[in-house]
């Protein structure tokens, strides 16, 4: 939810923008003048207040609303124990994965054997945590940036590991735009970097149309993981051999 400080400091760009002098603003809310300016200097106020002031200015409080809560920093990274709720409870991480694809409501129920009770729920819960801002009707907005990556060892990731990684790679990889390349090399210590960072940028990449895809209808869309690595690392049973 937008905070007040928030909602004050756009007020105050809407009262310069309307070009309305604090003395205008004051003979509205039945005001000192003095009262006003340190009111919005303060940058906090209850949001009754903020509502008078709206209507003063002749704006919509939700829409005010709105567009601050959009204005607001988009997460990179959950924390380690945000990651960790939603990993605890297989349902919650169903949903969880499902809302990166901004899926709706009746999506989810449509595809999974989960009640609509048990998705109002775990929308609540991810709302809770911080990756989305539940709003009426069981719609929400993602509070997710275009580059989020889960933490590379934190409990998603361990997750990933102990039980799904096998049936991952378990796969051909041969269907319609799959694929697996396994490539080994000796390279430069000074380069290296540079190739993880390349990997970086195809990982934004497709995160990238992503998002933008999400406009279109799902008949057009189809499911795919990228799991890209790279590491300083020799198979165990050659590590043995070593002299």
């Amino acid at each position: 939810m937008s905070t007040t400080v928030d909602l004050v400091l756009a007020l105050k760009a809407e009262l310069k923008n309307a070009k309305m002098t604090y003395a205008d603003l004051a003979r509205s809310l039945d005001m000192a003048e003095s009262s006003v300016k340190r009111m919005l200097a303060k940058g906090d106020m209850p949001l009754s207040r903020v509502d008078a002031i709206c209507r003063a200015l002749k704006i919509d409080f939700a829409e005010l609303a709105r567009r601050v809560a959009d204005a607001q920093p988009l997460i990179k990274e959950l924390t380690h124990e945000q990651e960790k709720a939603v990993v605890k409870d297989k349902k919650l991480l169903l949903v969880a994965i499902n809302v990166l694809s901004q899926w709706t409501l009746e999506q989810i129920t449509s595809a999974y054997r989960i009640t609509e009770a048990e998705c109002i729920s775990c929308f609540a819960q991810l709302d809770r945590i911080g990756i989305i801002e539940l709003k009426s009707m069981n719609r929400y907005r993602l509070k997710l940036a275009k580059t989020f990556r889960w933490r590379p060892n934190g409990p998603f990731m361990e997750f990933f590991r102990d039980h799904v990684v096998l049936d991952y790679f378990r796969g051909g990889f041969d269907g319609q735009a799959e694929g697996l390349m396994l490539v080994h090399g000796t390279v430069s210590r000074a380069l290296a970097p540079s190739f993880r960072e390349r990997l970086q940028r195809v990982a934004q990449d497709f995160a990238q149309q992503h998002q933008t895809d999400q406009k279109l209808a799902p008949k057009d869309l189809e499911g795919y993981t990228l799991v890209l690595g790279m590491r300083n690392w020799e198979f165990e049973g050659f590590t043995r051999l070593r002299r």
